[in-house]
């Protein structure tokens, strides 16, 4: 039997890193629990007044932050505040799919392209693999905001 995963990030800033991997992904914040949201509300500013009406202290309410996959075949990914410094190489990290089915030129060009889409959304570009058949197909190591190490693929 196979089981359901969250991914979860440790993070200073659980809202603007959240923020930043809902737009690599494309998937969207939740609402609160209960919450209807009507079309086109910022399901945030929900997650402020839902907390404020519980009677968390504003200095909580950036504590934790979750994403999920709006068609709801990938997984969650939830970020939880930590106080520490990230101090060494990830050794899990996420592949960012930018390329399936691509080989070559074409390849490495659509990786460039969403190389510059996530730089201008906060990430920093580490380095570039070239293809080396027939194992490797070529791939791009980048940083989200916070020092976390993902690969574009």
């Amino acid at each position: 039997m196979s089981r359901d995963i969250q991914f979860t990030f440790d993070a200073h800033d659980p809202r603007a890193l959240s923020t930043f991997w809902r737009d690599v992904l494309g998937y969207v914040h939740p609402g609160p629990p209960g919450v209807r949201l009507p079309e086109g509300a910022d399901p945030l500013a929900a997650w402020d007044e839902f907390l404020a009406g519980i009677g968390v202290p504003p200095e909580q309410r950036n504590t934790r932050s979750a994403i999920e996959d709006p068609d709801g075949r990938g997984p969650r990914v939830f970020f939880q505040q930590v106080p520490e410094d990230k101090v060494a190489k990830n050794r899990v990290h996420l592949d960012i799919r930018a390329a399936p089915g691509l080989q070559g030129d074409e390849r490495m060009a659509a990786l460039e392209a969403e190389c510059e889409r996530l730089v201008a959304l906060g990430a920093t570009r580490v380095q570039r693999f070239e293809p080396k058949p027939p194992m490797e197909a070529g791939f791009i190591v980048m940083t989200d905001p916070e020092g976390n190490e993902f690969c574009l693929d």
